[in-house]
């Protein structure tokens, strides 16, 4: 009787069939592909949690991951693959991005506490043209810029909402007019736009769910068949005019008290 061996060097499908080769390599299954997640990054005075519910609300599927950026890596977040979107604060350089302007901020005026602008709501630029001005870039920052401030170093014009996202203490922001709004945006490489992304800008402009502009909203609803045309036969056909079943009323028609009136 042949051994094992035998039958394998002499190649017999009958008992080969569906034998690995001892020294043939099993191969892993794929792994499965991560599904796809969106990263937005958002400057400091920028509030998305009203964009963020109503994502979770219409597209539960696709996580969403935010993050907060400064100044200098607002648009390093897109150049490097970091985010998918980001919200900037304009100016920007936009070459090579979709920028979409969104709103304007309310200036502030950032001094010291006990500085004479505590004393007013409104403060106009052209009232302050003797104070020492701040640059928040060179101090690092607009948070390391307002612990300047409350040392008594000098004023920082601030957009009203990062003067209350940092909330420095021993300073007072004021209202200020005659100076020029900033600007938030929202940005994305122009090579990168899909439906996903075309979603949250949607979202972000204030379009419902039902929106035609919305990816979510233009998949095609399954066509109607056509009524069947039912003219001339089955229940739908016109009823053919049936004889009068009794003879006209001879009174139909006639002034009130025209007919004889007789005894019963």
């Amino acid at each position: 009787m042949p051994s094992v061996k035998d039958v394998r060097s002499q190649g017999c499908p009958q008992y080969c069939e569906g034998v690995p080769a001892e020294d043939e390599p099993t191969l892993d299954p794929a792994p499965p592909e991560s599904p796809r997640e969106l990263r937005f990054a958002y400057v400091p005075g920028v509030t998305p949690g009203k964009w963020i519910r109503r994502w979770e609300e219409r597209m539960p599927h696709v996580p969403l991951r935010s993050f907060m950026s400064d100044g200098g890596t607002q648009l390093s977040v897109l150049r490097d693959g970091s985010a998918d979107l980001s919200f900037v604060r304009l100016p920007v350089e936009r070459e090579g991005l979709n920028v979409i302007p969104l709103y304007e901020e309310q200036p502030v005026v950032v001094a010291p506490k006990g500085h004479e602008i505590s004393v007013f709501e409104d403060v106009a630029l052209e009232d302050l043209a003797e104070e020492n001005f701040l640059d928040a870039d060179e101090l690092g920052g607009p948070e390391m810029a307002l612990q300047v401030v409350a040392s008594g170093a000098g004023l920082l014009i601030l957009p009203m909402s990062v003067a209350r996202h940092f909330n420095t203490k021993d300073t007072v922001a004021r209202r200020l007019t005659g100076a020029p709004a900033t600007e938030i945006a929202l940005a994305w490489p122009s090579d990168a736009t899909d439906e996903v992304i075309e979603e949250f800008i949607g979202i972000v402009r204030g379009r419902t769910a039902q929106s035609s502009r919305q990816p979510s909203a233009q998949q095609e609803k399954p066509k109607k068949a056509p009524k069947p045309d039912l003219r001339g036969t089955g229940s739908g056909a016109k009823k053919a005019k049936v004889a009068q079943r009794y003879a006209p009323n001879p009174d139909k028609g006639r002034g009130r008290g025209s007919r004889k009136k007789g005894k019963r």
